[in-house]
């Protein structure tokens, strides 16, 4: 019993020792980012997610790169970083707000119709409020993507379900449009 304690002991001290490390490179990351310096912010990112892939820093990298990927106007990447972060991410409001991004990066890049599910998909994980604006964001990507009876579909829904929303008397009038317009 004592040899195995002293295993994991010795095992466990190393890995601390690296996530604080990569912890550490990340914060710098951080810092860069929110300075507005998204070039070096991404690159610094990517260094600690090439040398502490397996820490939950080097995880949260991609999400900081994809987050100044965004914010640069390179969508692509932001997309990619997010699709590498989301799997290893885990559970709770950081990665719902992620996955809230994904879908505004997809519907940057032109990719509505996949917008449009990760949106909807994000329905009542947030408040209210938020629930409406994504469902208002599924209804203007499947427009967008040429779907008028899906968007028809989630704009009624965002009525029916959260119609007291700021998207709701929106969503209205684009429901009279698609009627007209079908």
């Amino acid at each position: 019993l004592a040899a195995a304690g002293a295993v994991i002991f010795f095992t466990m001290r190393p890995r601390r020792a690296t996530e604080d490390q990569a912890a550490g490179r990340l914060a710098e990351a951080t810092l860069q980012y929110f300075q507005g310096d998204l070039t070096r912010a991404r690159e610094t990112a990517r260094q600690v997610a090439d040398q502490f892939p397996n820490t939950l820093s080097g995880g949260d990298a991609h999400r900081l790169m994809a987050d100044a990927g965004f914010w640069s106007n390179d969508y692509k990447t932001a997309v990619a970083e997010y699709r590498r972060y989301l799997p290893r991410a885990p559970k709770g409001v950081l990665a719902d707000a992620a996955t809230r991004s994904l879908a505004y990066a997809l519907e940057s890049d032109a990719q509505p119709a996949e917008a449009a599910k990760i949106y909807e998909s994000l329905v009542g994980k947030f408040d209210r409020e938020s629930s409406g604006e994504f469902l208002a964001a599924a209804g203007r990507c499947l427009r967008a993507a040429g779907d008028h009876a899906g968007a028809r579909r989630v704009l009624e829904q965002l009525i029916a379900e959260f119609g007291e929303t700021s998207y709701a008397r929106t969503a209205r009038i684009e429901v009279a449009e698609l009627s007209l317009n079908p």
